[in-house]
C-alpha cells in the first residue's frame, strides 16, 4: 500500500477527542521520527557517565560543581537507613526512620495488621506476571534481536461477537507487534475458543480420539483495516471469506473495497488509526473488534528478544464451566435430548458423562447426542 501525502498527514493527530485519531501510514510515521531524534536517543547501549553528565549539565545550565552536590544529595547511600555492612530486612520498617517513604511504609504495614484477610486477586498475580517476565529480556542470537528504531504496535483483541458477556467492553488480550512482522504473525497469536472445536457427534464412540479440530480443518480468515480485506492464504485449503461481505456491499452500491494478502503485508505498510476498532474475522463468522492503542518506538528496557513477537502482556481469565452432575470438574461433554439429564443442553466432565450415561462394559444407555465440549477457561 502507497504511503500518504505531506509529512504532517502521517503524524496521528485526534478525529474524535481522546477516542481514535486520524488514518496515518506507519512507516512513514516511524520515519518522521527516525528523522527527527538522535540515533543516541533511541540507541539500546547506555550512554557513558560522563557523556550523561554533560548532558545534564546543558540541560540544567548548571556548572560540574552544583551537579556533583546534586548527585550527592540524591545518591542512594543518602536513602539507606541501615548500617552499610547488614542486609535490609523489608518487612521491618526502623521506627525512628525520617524518610517519607519508609513512613509511608510503616503506615501502611501497620493497617494491614487489622485485616482479617490479605489476598490478592489471581487474576491481578497473572497479568502482573505476564507484563512482568518480558520486561528487558534479550537474547544470545544477535539475529533475533529486535533492531534498534524498530516500532512497536499494541493492539487490544476483544472477545468474539459470540459471547454474551465482556463482548463490548472487555479486552480478551493485548498484544504487542513489531512493525515489521506479517499480519499472519498476529492472526497465529490471537487464541480462540473458536480454533479449538471439534465437530461430531461422539455418543457412540466415546473414546474415539479426535483427529482434527476446527482450526486445523477451517483456515480461512482476514483483517479488515481501513477499507482493505487482508485475506490468509497461506494454505491451499483458504478461501476469501471476505467475498461474501464485498459483493453484499457491491450490490448496496458501497465503495469498492480493497484486496491484499495477510502474508505479504507487514505492518509498516498499513495506514491505521489509534483508538479506532477494526475487524477480525475466522472460523467463518467468528468475529473479533481489534484496537490499535498504542504506537511507539521500542526502547532498552522493552523485551528486545524479536523470536518473543507477538507479545502477549495481558490476557483475561474466564471463569470454567463446572460440571451440572458433580460442581466440581470443568466440563469435557455437552449433551441434547438427553432424558437422564437435567436439563438441555447439559454439561459433564468426562467422570460423570461416562458413568451415567454407559454401563461398565461401555454401551450406551438411552438415547441421546453427545458432542465434546472445549471450555473458554482451557485457554487461561
Amino acid at each position: 500500500m502507497a504511503e500518504g501525502g505531506g509529512s504532517m498527514e502521517n503524524v496521528p493527530v485526534y478525529e474524535n477527542v481522546d477516542v481514535n485519531t486520524k488514518p496515518f501510514h506507519i512507516g512513514a510515521f516511524r520515519n518522521l521520527w527516525l528523522e527527527v531524534l538522535r540515533p543516541d536517543q533511541y540507541s539500546f547501549s547506555r550512554a557513558e557517565p560522563a557523556a550523561e553528565d554533560v548532558e545534564l549539565m546543558g540541560e540544567m545550565g548548571v556548572s560540574a560543581e552544583t551537579l556533583e552536590e546534586v548527585k550527592t544529595i540524591c545518591s542512594v547511600e543518602s536513602l539507606r537507613s541501615h548500617p552499610a555492612d547488614e542486609a535490609p530486612d523489608p518487612d521491618v520498617v526502623p521506627p525512628d526512620s525520617k524518610l517519607a517513604t519508609l513512613k509511608l511504609r510503616k503506615k501502611k504495614q501497620d493497617y494491614k495488621k487489622t485485616l482479617v484477610r490479605e489476598s490478592i486477586g489471581r487474576h491481578d498475580i497473572y497479568a502482573n506476571e505476564m507484563e512482568t517476565l518480558a520486561v528487558g529480556r534479550k537474547t544470545d542470537n544477535p539475529r533475533n534481536s529486535v533492531p534498534e528504531g524498530e516500532i512497536i504496535l499494541t493492539f487490544n483483541i476483544v472477545y468474539p461477537v459470540l459471547f454474551e458477556r465482556f463482548k463490548y467492553v472487555r479486552a480478551y488480550q493485548t498484544l504487542h507487534v513489531l512493525g515489521s512482522q506479517k499480519l499472519t504473525d498476529l492472526r497465529d497469536a490471537i487464541c480462540c475458543v473458536s480454533d479449538l472445536q471439534v465437530f461430531g457427534e461422539f455418543s457412540n464412540t466415546p473414546d474415539t480420539v479426535p483427529q482434527f479440530i476446527s482450526k486445523d480443518l477451517y483456515k480461512s480468515a482476514f483483517f479488515f483495516f481501513e477499507g482493505t480485506f487482508f485475506n490468509d492464504m497461506r494454505f491451499p485449503e483458504c478461501r476469501d471469506i471476505s467475498k461474501t461481505t464485498r459483493d453484499w456491499a457491491k450490490n448496496k452500491d458501497f465503495p469498492e473495497f480493497k484486496m491484499a494478502k495477510m502474508e505479504d503485508t507487514v505492518f509498516y505498510d498499513l495506514r491505521m488509526k489509534v483508538g479506532y476498532p477494526y475487524l477480525y474475522c475466522h472460523q467463518g463468522d467468528c468475529e473479533h473488534v481489534v484496537i490499535l492503542t498504542d504506537i511507539r518506538l521500542a526502547h532498552r528496557d522493552d523485551c528486545l528478544d524479536g523470536t518473543l513477537y507477538p507479545l502477549m502482556t495481558h490476557k483475561h481469565r474466564v471463569v470454567t464451566r463446572k460440571c451440572c452432575v458433580c460442581h466440581l470438574y470443568i466440563s469435557r461433554w455437552i449433551t441434547t435430548n438427553d432424558v437422564l439429564a437435567p436439563m438441555d443442553p447439559c454439561l459433564f466432565c468426562d467422570q460423570c458423562f461416562r458413568k451415567l450415561h454407559y454401563d461398565d462394559d461401555g454401551n450406551k444407555l438411552g438415547d441421546f447426542q453427545a458432542y465434546i465440549y472445549v471450555d473458554a477457561g482451557a485457554l487461561n
